[in-house]
């Protein structure tokens, strides 16, 4: 059946001619059943998506239907999932027909996700395809599916045992426990499609090295080498990540499971994770993947919004008044609204507010979604969004992925999302139909984040995306997976290095490294076992022939491994993963013992002693932790660290350089033709009237008060100097708008020098565009020169030494002492709350620092260095400083100039969660105004009046 008699079917208006060759191509690799539902199924869009296919289905289609590995990236709503299911089911409805016995009691395809909702969803979409395909072949739908994961109950598990889904949908932890399941993974090696959804989501972390390992493990169990389809809306670098999805292929020998696996010192018999040569020798290759580059093919509607033009003089209240009014007319004339804020406190606020100053929202018809609340609750929310009933849904990121709202029709971003690839998965949600417009609105509160938004809306309209950074080499994860392939079975160690080298985080892993990693987990060091920490595997030569490790299927003298412990595999299946625990700490006052209140864990990765914070009100000021309880002072010092840093999302280092260019671009224009030009230049920016106005007004103040080259650009760092004689302080302000990460590690190595040269305590407050050093008055170093003399080799010795005996250094080890299995949260029916894992951890850790190139230790240097605190970042820049790409300027300032604001105050910038702080940046403001001779009447101020 061709094309034209497939569109003959239905009362299209378009010109069969313009998509007969593509639909024709597509449609006639499908079975006849499958054909049709397609045709009946989506025939009402075809003119929307040009045929019967989108894009991404065009392309994707055909490739998994030969069997090939494809990354899919596409916008939010153009059918990328159903493309990979679409083949795959197609060969899975043609199997059963064409089999006498039918398809095997087994799984095919994996679906894996970063979120059981997203599970869920998928879930339910795929019993339309199930059930309107079978119903053509006049039958029940034969193709099993079924949801794993760790909210599936016993009963459900043993069920697949007997009746096994043929596509099953789970998460990266989950696979890692089949994996080592003794009957379920033999149930895994009929795999022949993976299909990875939110990549992006999951590359970019610890998960995603996770998996990337069990999808090389199971590589080596399956029968055939599985299919990979990776998708995405938003991600970027394509080449790499789909390297990252696929794996390598190492030589010197083929991969295969030996047949019914090895007996290992326990008796068990499992299937054995095979791979055959050395690929440290000869290298490793990657796999062969097509790249389906479909990201830009919706149409976008946004605009960056400000409730009025000057965010200083207005009062508060009367932003926070027009705020809530423009976004109660957007809701208005939209028919499902849905709001991000950048903390799920903030999600809170914004629905009560909505509530308590208008009678249009109540619980009937508005909600709030965030991860804090409970399954129920959540799901809930899902399913009232997917039918359409709620006018308005506040969240904070846990509605950034995956399930399908065909509904929503208006996507309202409170407040700055941190990176393009944020906002676009964000307003993506809105317009779910490929051929609806995307409309997003985002609303700038606070100065800094109108220039970051202004270069983020930008960017998204150009295209752009930020970079993916993949975590490598990373020895908790690599530990967890030698443990399983030892347990599952006594094998060469060769074939462990060749597994685990085909995973592209473990690609460039050394032999050194291995050592490194084996020395860990064999227990070889002196008094380990004394600290309860003992051994996972052993290593040994299968020689001589009558040994305690004689094992007749391998060679004479060749290295083994194997599981130590009768429970190994009971400690594997409940302490595996890489999402750390987390819990509160609880704040004692250091002169009275008084408790006064509690504090997230992650919170205190920021503190450092002396820092200033606000809890309940009050001010108090960081002295130290001892496992779960915090020591503070009572101060009136002003708070060094906003309420919000542990829960708002970082700004992209990507995004970081792109304001960086846009402030040069901005600033010759301001030179050249004066601030009229500007906003003219502006106005070609998604921008409304008031944000061209706000962001024109702060840069002219800025050059006029500190002149040009207080301002950082491209190839200039700038750094101003204020003495705060009220404080008798002496601040450094680095405008480094490189993102928080960037600035978190480079403000370290700063502060680790300054209070070398100045022998006093340096105090750090950092903030997406900069970060503040701060020391007595009476003390004084040249912080640029210090910037210039910091040369990129020495980055991240500095960075190590800076972080001996942090908050920091201490809860990232016992993460990585809990992944690397050193310290187990189960154990014999026990479980280990956090802040008990916190207490062993912290008596680990000096025994840790002692031993030689000790695992554990190296890789929470190595996270918290290159993860955490982007040092390769960091030494990119210092080497453009020490090359003169970079010059680095330093001014004296009598108040901290526009730019600084945010630096000198760094408190909440989402004014639904801020506290006031409007006198304190008025005060900055008029100083600014009266130093320049000059003063504003805004249009936001002069109304408020």
């Amino acid at each position: 059946m061709g094309a034209r008699e497939l569109l003959a079917r239905g009362d299209f208006d378009f010109d069969a001619d313009s998509v007969e060759l593509d639909d024709a191509a597509v449609l006639e690799l499908l079975e006849p059943e499958v054909r049709e539902w397609w045709v009946d199924e989506f025939g009402e869009y075809a003119p929307e998506n040009g045929g019967f296919f989108t894009p991404p289905q065009k392309e994707t289609i055909p490739l998994v239907h030969e069997g090939r590995n494809a990354l899919v990236a596409s916008p939010t709503g153009s059918g990328k999932t159903l493309s990979s299911f679409t083949a795959i089911l197609n060969e899975l409805f043609r199997r059963e027909r064409e089999r006498d016995e039918g398809l095997d009691n087994s799984v095919y395809c994996l679906y894996v996700s970063p979120l059981k909702s997203l599970a869920n969803d998928i879930h339910r979409n795929l019993e339309v395809p199930l059930r309107g395909i079978a119903e053509r072949m006049d039958g029940e739908p034969s193709v099993r599916h079924a949801i794993r994961h760790g909210d599936t109950d016993d009963a459900e598990r043993q069920k697949m045992l007997t009746e096994t889904p043929h596509i099953l949908n789970t998460t990266p932890e989950t696979l890692a426990i089949l994996l080592n399941s003794p009957k379920f993974k033999r149930k895994l090696e009929t795999v022949e499609y993976v299909v990875v959804d939110e990549i992006h989501s999951l590359a970019g972390g610890k998960r995603g090295t996770h998996l990337a390992v069990s999808l090389e493990r199971l590589e080596r169990m399956a029968e055939t080498s599985p299919t990979r389809i990776g998708c995405s809306a938003t991600v970027e670098p394509l080449e790499d990540i789909a390297e990252f999805l696929v794996g390598c292929e190492t030589s010197g020998g083929e991969a295969g499971d030996r047949d019914g696996g090895a007996s290992g010192p326990d008796g068990e018999t499992s299937a054995g994770d095979e791979a055959g040569g050395d690929g440290a020798e000869t290298g490793a290759t990657p796999r062969e993947c097509e790249i389906v580059d479909t990201r830009f093919v919706r149409e976008f509607d946004i605009e960056l919004q400000c409730p009025t033009d000057d965010l200083i003089a207005t009062p508060r209240d009367v932003v926070n008044e027009r705020f809530y009014d423009q976004l109660h007319d957007l809701i208005a004339d939209h028919t499902n609204t849905l709001v991000f804020t950048n903390t799920r406190s903030g999600a809170e606020r914004v629905l009560q507010n909505l509530r308590e100053r208008y009678d249009a929202y109540d619980e009937d018809n508005s909600g709030c979604h965030h991860g804090s609340l409970s399954k129920e609750a959540r799901q809930s929310i899902e399913q009232d969004l997917k039918d359409g009933t709620l006018d308005v849904v506040t969240t904070s990121t846990s509605l950034e992925l995956g399930i399908d709202m065909p509904h929503i029709d208006l996507v309202v971003q409170v407040g700055s999302p941190k990176s393009v690839a944020s906002l676009l998965q964000r307003v993506g949600r809105a317009g779910h139909q490929l051929g609806q417009t995307v409309t997003g609105r985002v609303v700038a509160l606070d100065r800094d984040e109108l220039v970051e938004c202004a270069v983020m809306l930008k960017k998204a309209e150009e295209g752009f995306v930020d970079r993916v950074f993949v975590p490598e080499e990373a020895y908790d994860v690599a530990a967890q997976h030698v443990y399983g392939m030892a347990i599952n079975d006594v094998r060469p160690e060769r074939e462990v290095r060749e597994i685990l080298r085909s995973a592209y985080p473990y690609r460039n892993f050394s032999d050194d490294q291995f050592e490194t990693l084996f020395r860990y987990l064999t227990s070889d060091y002196e008094g380990l076992e004394d600290k309860n920490v003992y051994a996972k595997i052993w290593r040994d030569e299968n020689d001589p022939p009558d040994g305690e490790h004689h094992y007749p299927d391998f060679e004479v003298g060749e290295p083994l491994v194997g599981k130590r412990g009768r429970l190994a595999r009971v400690i594997y299946m409940t302490n595996i993963g890489t999402i750390p625990d987390s819990f509160t700490c609880d704040v004692f006052t250091r002169s009275d013992n008084e408790w006064v209140g509690d504090l997230d864990e992650e919170y205190l990765d920021t503190l450092e002693k002396g820092d200033v914070f606000v809890l309940g009100g009050q001010n108090f000021e960081y002295q130290y932790r001892r496992g779960s309880k915090v020591y503070v002072d009572r101060t009136s010092g002003r708070p060094t660290v906003p309420s919000w840093f542990s829960e708002r999302l970082p700004l992209s280092y990507d995004l970081g350089r792109g304001i960086l260019d846009f402030q040069g671009e901005l600033l010759e224009r301001f030179q050249k033709r004066g601030k009229p030009a500007v906003r003219v230049w502006l106005r070609e920016f998604p921008l409304d009237e008031n944000s061209v106005r706000a962001l024109a007004r702060m840069f002219d103040e800025q050059v006029r008060y500190a002149g040009p080259e207080s301002v950082s650009t491209a190839s200039r760092l700038a750094v101003e100097v204020e003495l705060d004689r009220d404080e008798y302080e002496r601040h450094y302000y680095v405008h480094s708008n490189y993102g928080r990460r960037f600035n978190d590690g480079l403000s370290r190595v700063v502060a680790y020098r300054c209070a070398n040269a100045a022998n006093t305590n340096v105090s750090v407050a950092v903030a997406d565009h900069g970060f503040t050093v701060s020391m007595p008055l009476n003390r004084k170093v040249d912080v640029a020169e210090i910037l210039r003399d910091i040369a990129p080799e020495d980055v991240r010795s500095d960075l190590r030494s800076a972080l001996d005996g942090t908050d920091l250094l201490q809860r990232y080890f016992r993460i990585n002492a809990t992944r690397s299995l050193m310290i187990l949260k189960r154990y014999k029916g026990y479980e280990k709350s956090a802040s008990e894992q916190q207490v062993s951890s912290e008596m680990l850790l000096g025994f840790a620092e002692g031993l030689d190139e000790f695992a554990v230790i190296e890789e929470t240097y190595r996270e918290i260095i290159e993860d955490k605190l982007a040092v390769s970042a960091i030494e990119d820049v210092m080497a453009d400083v020490q090359s003169g790409e970079i010059a680095v300027t330093q001014h004296r300032v009598d108040t901290p100039t526009p730019r600084a604001f945010g630096l000198a105050t760094l408190m909440a910038s989402d004014v639904v969660l801020a506290e006031d702080e409007s006198a304190v940046l008025q005060e900055f403001h008029d100083r600014v105004l009266e130093e320049i001779g000059g003063e504003y009447e805004s249009e936001g101020a002069s109304a408020a009046k």
